[in-house]
């Protein structure tokens, strides 16, 4: 199991096939989730970005379901996730960022602007 002082901060984005319905879309990204979940992580946030245009064409495709998920898990777990990503034929991009300190702040901040902030 891991320990607290060997998890790290990550951040996931995945882009989905558009092909998917609304329900294999949410399955999609429970699969993901629940994986790093069942293998001792922890989810700090999660956001489903939708239907979002490709910078360039990816498979013919032009349009993606794009998916972020930020969590703390030990660093074994990624090979884990990169195996279940490379494997799974709706993902047609993925990548996993190690987070620092400073861009859990900014993540943080992002999510839940304090009053002086939102002011501005």
């Amino acid at each position: 199991m891991a320990t607290e002082n060997n998890l790290q901060d990550y951040e996931m984005m995945v882009i989905f096939t558009p092909v998917l319905s609304e329900e294999d879309y949410k399955n999609a990204q429970k699969k993901f989730s629940d994986l790093v979940t069942n293998n001792g992580g922890q989810i700090v946030n999660q956001d489903a970005w939708g239907l979002r245009s490709l910078a360039y064409p990816i498979n013919k495709k032009t349009t993606g379901l794009y998916y972020v998920l930020e969590f703390r898990a030990s660093t074994d777990l990624n090979a884990k996730i990169e195996i279940q990503l490379n494997r799974d034929e709706n993902v047609i991009r993925h990548m996993i960022t190690r987070l620092d300190k400073f861009a859990v702040k900014y993540n943080g901040r992002k999510r839940n602007p304090s009053p002086a902030q939102s002011a501005s």
